[in-house]
């Protein structure tokens, strides 16, 4: 496999972000409630709305196994509950309780606080390309696995 300077310079810069981005790596200006993998979680259902675990599964590309002992937990802790399916299908879905939800729109609010402490002082058609293209790449990815991410 050859090597180039601009590959490589996007595997840094991604690989920087994801470091940046991981959970305790943040200044601690507000606690946040969620687990990653919660956040996650939630972030998607308040997309897409009730998913069951084998929806959850395909979308975040994650096994059953690993999906029930997340959601065991987020049950547990009051933040996701059971609900019979909307559609009238069998399956159990999956939805944010009133607490998840608060929970979800606060730690929303301490990421979008520490990305605005970031680029707060760049000019708005810098923070507009930055948009533009990390959608086009998570596009791009989302297209490549089959998996897109619902968006407004």
């Amino acid at each position: 496999m050859t090597h180039d300077g601009r590959h490589d310079a996007l595997e840094l810069e991604t690989m920087l972000l994801s470091r940046y981005l991981l959970p305790g790596r943040r200044p601690p200006k507000r606690v946040r409630h969620l687990e990653r993998s919660a956040y996650t979680l939630l972030r998607r259902l308040q997309s897409q709305g009730p998913m069951t675990i084998a929806e959850l599964s395909e979308a975040l590309d994650l096994d059953v196994s690993t999906l029930n002992r997340q959601t065991a937990a987020m049950l547990r802790c009051g933040d996701l509950e059971r609900v019979p399916d909307p559609d009238g299908g069998v399956a159990r879905k999956f939805r944010p309780t009133p607490a998840g939800e608060e929970h979800l729109r606060h730690d929303l609010g301490a990421n979008v606080d520490g990305l605005r402490r970031v680029v707060g002082d760049w000019p708005e058609e810098d923070l507009d390309d930055l948009v533009r293209l990390l959608r086009r790449f998570n596009g791009d990815i989302e297209r490549l696995h089959g998996r897109p991410w619902p968006r407004d």
